[in-house]
């Protein structure tokens, strides 16, 4: 499989009471680095043509990180879709290298034109396996 990877530094905005990162966050980044990945790995045609959206997330909070320190987020899409969903797994991971946060998010594959599910084929999935 192919590995995504992207840093993610911790601002003002980002912290909360606690002193560290916000959950609601790390979805934030997850977001991020699933769609740069997308962007950066797949087909423009296929940029052009489809989009994704979340339809489940499950998440594991192990860690944080606060004001100023950065997390490497990383990206992979192992295994096959299902008609128009994909599983994604990801990990962010302290500056020790520490897995914090890890996710597996189901996201759902849209035909930009009609905004409809559409079905992800064999070309599409090439692109994020080795």
């Amino acid at each position: 499989m192919t590995t995504f990877s992207l840093p993610f530094t911790a601002q003002p905005q980002h912290i909360d009471e606690l002193g560290h990162v916000n959950n609601a966050v790390w979805v934030q980044w997850l977001q991020e680095l699933s769609v740069a990945h997308w962007n950066a790995a797949a087909d423009p045609a296929h940029v052009a043509a489809y989009f994704w959206v979340i339809v489940r997330h499950e998440i594991d909070y192990r860690g944080n990180i606060g004001l100023g320190e950065t997390a490497i987020g990383r990206t992979w899409v192992p295994g096959t879709p299902k008609g128009a969903r994909f599983a994604r797994h990801a990990a962010f991971a302290d500056a020790s290298g520490r897995d914090i946060v890890t996710a597996v998010s189901t996201w759902a594959m849209l035909d930009k034109a009609t905004g409809r599910p559409a079905r992800v084929t064999a070309d599409i999935v090439a692109a994020f396996q080795p």
